[in-house]
């Protein structure tokens, strides 16, 4: 199944901090800069590794990948898809489709911090792609209420500056009292650029510690 895409930060990156900090305003894409007034759905960035559940009905198979073909999973964390995305459970929800579920895998010893959401490895659920077309939202939320698996939680709408201002002072994760990572936004509606790349942009609080620090 096909690795996920990228997901462009909000603002392009400025060189003189390695990177590290964006060039306010600045837009990564003119589709960005076009949209920024538009009302836009934001969900939690988790900070995790990335996760893909794939389901292939004429095999009656389930396989996992990370990021990409070559990348490695913790042990634990392959047992516990393993116990989440059984075969029966797979095909009881697409009989005729084969599908690619998106996620994070989270929990200790998945990055720094990653003991602060729960207190084993698990999956965390943020699209999904049956062949050409990726769900929307309330389809999302609703497989993974099937599934009985967690789906990344929107903290709320509004504009690119919204999200830009909501992570730029940082706020308290959905899984507990600690900074959440950042913020993952769409517009309201699904939108594709000119190449047939999808809309959708991020931005996570460290992007502004080194201005916060210096200002």
């Amino acid at each position: 199944m096909i690795e996920y895409h990228k997901i462009n930060s909000i603002f392009k990156r400025d060189p003189l901090t390695k990177y590290k900090t964006f060039l306010m305003g600045q837009y990564s894409t003119p589709e960005l800069e076009y949209l920024k007034d538009n009302e836009w759905v934001f969900t939690e960035k988790v900070d995790g590794t990335n996760i893909r559940i794939m389901w292939n009905h004429e095999m009656l198979e389930v396989t996992f990948g990370g990021k990409t073909d070559n990348a490695q999973i913790p042990a634990a964390l392959v047992n516990r898809l393993k116990v989440l995305f059984t075969a029966s459970e797979m095909e009881a929800q697409f009989p005729d489709n084969s599908v690619c579920l998106y996620g994070e895998g989270y929990g200790p010893k998945i990055q720094k911090g990653g003991g602060n959401y729960r207190q084993d490895q698990s999956f965390v659920l943020f699209d999904v792609r049956i062949g050409h077309w990726w769900l929307q939202r309330s389809d999302i939320k609703d497989l993974g209420d099937k599934l009985r698996i967690d789906t990344v939680p929107i903290i709320g709408y509004g504009t690119l500056n919204g999200a830009v201002s909501m992570a730029q002072a940082g706020f308290s994760s959905q899984w507990g009292d600690f900074l959440a990572e950042g913020i993952v936004a769409r517009p309201r509606v699904e939108l594709k650029a000119r190449s047939g790349e999808r809309i959708i942009t991020k931005v996570k609080h460290k992007d502004f510690i080194k201005e916060i620090k210096n200002g």
